[in-house]
């Protein structure tokens, strides 16, 4: 196999691994590289790549696999992204109802964070990228019927914390 032919292959997963990796690791620029890394590991094991069934969930594990590594090995030193000091923007909304916006995402992320690891993954996966429940399961290991739970309590989670957000607005 070629090297075009694997990004041809791959081009089509390769915003889903970017918001996949984004989702875990937070920060715009490690994504990419986390994307970059699985994308290399994906060309070094390419004889295996013929013979998997379901290459999309083999390719968002080893992204998931290696943004789980990075987000343990910077656990112990904490940085802050620019992104989070710096804003350019011409059409930016007025200065009130961004603090707005920007308040009811920081109360839901608050909210997402309150979950545990693997229903923030499992709610990411099924409820932004659109994966089915043998997708999910078959990229973190699990069964079915575990991911189904999982995703019935998150939801269920996110829906009680969020109710009385949505009484203030």
């Amino acid at each position: 196999m070629e090297i075009n032919e694997l990004i041809e292959i791959l081009n089509p997963y390769k915003n889903k691994m970017f918001r996949y990796a984004f989702s875990i690791i937070g920060s715009r620029f490690e994504a990419e590289d986390i994307v970059q890394e699985s994308m290399i590991k994906i060309w070094k094991k390419k004889e295996k790549f013929a013979e998997i069934d379901n290459k999309e969930a083999w390719v968002i594990t080893i992204v998931r696999n290696l943004a789980i590594d990075k987000v343990r090995a910077r656990k112990n030193k904490k940085t802050n992204d620019i992104d989070e000091y710096f804003h350019i923007s011409d059409s930016s909304p007025s200065p009130d109802v961004k603090l707005e916006q920007k308040e009811a995402v920081r109360k839901v992320a608050e909210i997402m964070d309150t979950l545990q690891d693997m229903q923030k993954e499992i709610i990411t996966l099924r409820d932004i990228e659109g994966y089915t429940y043998q997708e999910i399961a078959d990229i973190m290991e699990l069964k079915v019927d575990q991911v189904k739970v999982y995703l019935f309590r998150a939801r269920k989670i996110l829906r009680d914390k969020l109710s009385p957000l949505r009484k203030m607005i």
